[in-house]
């Protein structure tokens, strides 16, 4: 009887022994954080940036820890746009926010927000509403070539993804949600206080990093806090550095005066990240830098994603009739390498932005196909060995 007793002791005792064990493998790595969730691809812990088509061509989301690049369209409209988009995520999710800027107001900023669709049930205007599908037996449906009628349609929309919430770009979020959220602001031109300068770091970008650093540190986002038992997310948002009014001379020089002030500045905020719980989105006027070639490829290596805003405005391709139906491409230059030894390859790289009355879409590039009825071909073909004016060959 004791050996029975010892044995059924001993098998308990590897039963809980084994499922202690399994539960440290999972629930170890998991942090419950309201907004958040762990990436399907290699476990690293994301969050949504505000636009649901943006996180599918990223990998499923914007990881913690790493630091997103967003290179400027000309007019800098669509790039303060996913900057609105990734705030407006903070806000519903929680979040605590960290915007800085040298152009706009942080406040003028938080005022644009764009409102979110908490409901099911979302109604589409004239423009985002879904064509009528054509029945074959209708005899007024358009008349296609027999072979392409069979085949499925193509698919210019991303996937819908349950992470992540709709926004309605046509109304501004309540006053009363906006001031729910922890929001901490940086405005250069009313920044007094002096931070200590280094030979590659300039005023404004050490300050900026004290300013972020001191706040990571504070609310504990770095774990160093032991006061703090509620575990957030800090969403850091920098509009446009590199420009003149951060005073950095790259966008007006060719041999500027603090030749490695960004790149140092982005080192050190990429280290901070790394540390803690937080996530970055930065802006860049990269069209104002291409003179200087080399800097541009360092700040994409000292990023983690990196995207090219393209936008149509004021070039050819506005008027061009293949692109009747976008704003803009997106380039996808950098993905991150985390957690594993491949990236999340999107599956496509042709990609455009398209703005509607209410939301802002990343679709494929589809361009239309050449349905007139005359191909053009070439008349006199010229083959080797038979002579041009030959029309008729003798074997």
């Amino acid at each position: 009887d004791s050996r029975i007793g010892t044995e059924n002791s001993v098998s308990s005792l590897i039963g809980r022994n084994n499922a202690t064990s399994f539960q440290k493998k999972t629930r170890s790595k998991l942090v419950s954080i309201p907004g958040t969730r762990p990436s399907v691809q290699n476990g690293q812990l994301i969050v949504s940036t505000g636009v649901t088509s943006l996180d599918y061509v990223i990998g499923g989301g914007l990881a913690v820890g790493t630091l997103l690049l967003i290179e400027e369209d000309q007019s800098d409209s669509y790039s303060q746009m996913l900057l609105r988009y990734f705030l407006a995520e903070g806000v519903v999710c929680g979040h605590e926010l960290f915007l800085a800027s040298a152009q706009d107001h942080p406040e003028n900023i938080m005022q644009m927000l764009p409102s979110p669709i908490l409901d099911d049930n979302v109604s589409t205007d004239q423009g985002d509403r879904p064509p009528t599908p054509l029945h074959l037996h209708d005899p007024d449906a358009m008349k296609i070539a027999w072979r392409y009628q069979n085949l499925p349609k193509f698919q210019t929309t991303f996937g819908s993804s349950l992470f992540g919430h709709c926004y309605d770009l046509s109304k501004p979020m309540e006053q009363q949600v906006r001031q729910a959220a922890k929001c901490h602001t940086f405005y250069l031109p009313e920044e007094k206080t002096a931070a200590k300068e280094s030979s590659h770091l300039t005023g404004p970008y050490a300050g900026l990093l004290q300013c972020i650093q001191a706040l990571i540190q504070k609310e504990g986002f770095d774990g160093s806090s032991s006061q703090c038992t509620v575990r957030n997310v800090l969403r850091v948002c920098l509009h446009s550095l590199g420009s003149a009014l951060w005073g950095d001379d790259l966008c007006c020089s060719e041999s500027p005066t603090h030749y490695h002030a960004l790149t140092t500045f982005l080192y050190a905020l990429r280290a901070l990240l790394r540390s803690s719980l937080s996530v970055a989105m930065v802006t860049v006027p990269s069209h104002l830098i291409q003179v200087r070639v080399v800097i541009m490829e360092r700040i994409t290596k000292l990023s983690d994603t990196t995207l090219t805003l393209e936008s149509f405005q004021g070039s050819e391709k506005e008027t061009n009739p293949l692109y009747k139906d976008y704003h803009g491409l997106l380039h996808i230059r950098q993905v991150p390498h985390l957690n594993c030894l491949l990236c999340a390859i999107p599956d496509t790289k042709d990609l455009a932005f398209k703005l509607k009355r209410k939301q802002f879409t990343i679709e494929k590039l589809h361009l239309p196909p050449d349905l007139s009825e005359s191909v053009s071909r070439v008349s006199k073909v010229e083959l080797p060995g038979c002579g041009p004016t030959s029309k008729h060959l003798d074997f």
